[in-house]
């Protein structure tokens, strides 16, 4: 029962900083100029991968036998690592807003793969959790491209 309620744990860890993913954005899409119409978009894209993916959490929850906790609040070690570096989120221009977003998904990448060193995760739960690394992994590709590109 313990490994269970660990996994619930981690999972919730990971719908908290999903969450405040969505709210990372929403936040930087705001700051943008009205013509950067292309990284509104991206920004969009990224919030409802994100929303996707606390879906999918609370999927991997239910099926478990737990209770989502499906809110942007502090809890384990991995979102007070992703609160620490919230707090430093100020950029108000584009090559700043792009940076800290940048540095976003490494703190989420990195609670992923926190969250993967527990090894009694399921191999389909593990599938789950990978691909929604690659796509946090695939977004931060995204957005260093574009910050070389400003």
């Amino acid at each position: 029962m313990e490994t269970t309620e660990k996994s619930i744990e981690i999972l919730n860890d990971l719908i908290h900083i999903n969450n405040d993913r969505i709210a990372a954005y929403e936040y930087a899409w705001k700051d943008l100029e009205d013509n950067d119409t292309y990284l509104k978009s991206l920004f969009q894209t990224f919030r409802e991968e994100s929303r996707q993916y606390v879906h999918e959490l609370n999927n991997a929850i239910s099926q478990a036998g737990g209770e989502a906790e499906d809110t942007v609040a502090s809890g384990g070690t991995i979102h007070r690592a992703w609160l620490d570096f919230k707090a430093l989120f100020v950029g108000t221009n584009r090559k700043n807003i792009l940076e800290e977003c940048e540095n976003s998904e490494d703190a989420v990448i990195r609670a992923y793969r926190h969250a993967l060193d527990f090894d009694s995760f399921s191999p389909e739960l593990i599938g789950l959790l990978l691909k929604q690394e690659d796509g946090i992994v695939h977004a931060q590709q995204k957005i260093k491209a574009m910050r070389g590109n400003p």
